[in-house]
């Protein structure tokens, strides 16, 4: 599974992060890599295997490994640990967008792209790039979701957005075909 993913990508990116940081020369990075993922998906199987892979390779990777409780927010070390990494893989797997704090973490992802120039690495795990792109079957905000954020509709719209905008990035689709 990992060769689908190219490390020399990753080093290319992380030298294109480098030279995209012109307008910022004291932009300081404790990670090289953050990777955005939902846990009873995928934890086990491609993402340990993916840490592991990049760890052999001198990459120094963040992967939140902690428990979370639903309906918490995302903690400032969780968004302080992507916006101090050069490169961010978001691993889009099958339920991925029924947690908000996934969808949270994506939504950051995206804006540190725009803001910081940040690279992102969308890997569509068993899921249609088209389906995020376009919000299709599981990756719609569901009602839930919007029933649960009435006081906050822009979190929501934020999070369809930041779907659309990783849908459309050239990413690594690791499905069972």
């Amino acid at each position: 599974m990992l060769d689908c993913l190219s490390f020399s990508n990753l080093r290319q990116g992380a030298e294109a992060s480098n030279s995209s940081m012109d307008f910022n020369h004291n932009q300081s990075y404790r990670y090289d890599v953050f990777i955005s993922f939902r846990g009873p998906d995928t934890r086990n199987t491609f993402v340990d295997h993916l840490y592991a892979h990049l760890k052999r390779k001198g990459i120094f990777a963040f992967k939140d490994d902690q428990r979370l409780e639903k309906g918490e927010s995302l903690s400032p070390q969780l968004l302080q640990a992507i916006q101090n990494s050069r490169i961010s893989i978001v691993v889009l797997s099958e339920r991925y967008a029924e947690s908000t704090w996934c969808l949270e973490e994506m939504a950051t992802v995206a804006d540190c792209r725009k803001r910081l120039k940040q690279t992102v690495f969308p890997v569509f795990y068993d899921v249609d790039p088209s389906h995020v792109r376009k919000h299709i079957e599981v990756f719609k905000a569901n009602n839930s979701h919007t029933k649960k954020f009435t006081y906050d509709g822009n979190k929501v719209v934020r999070w369809q957005e930041a779907m659309t905008e990783l849908g459309n990035l050239v990413g690594f689709d690791v499905r069972k075909k």
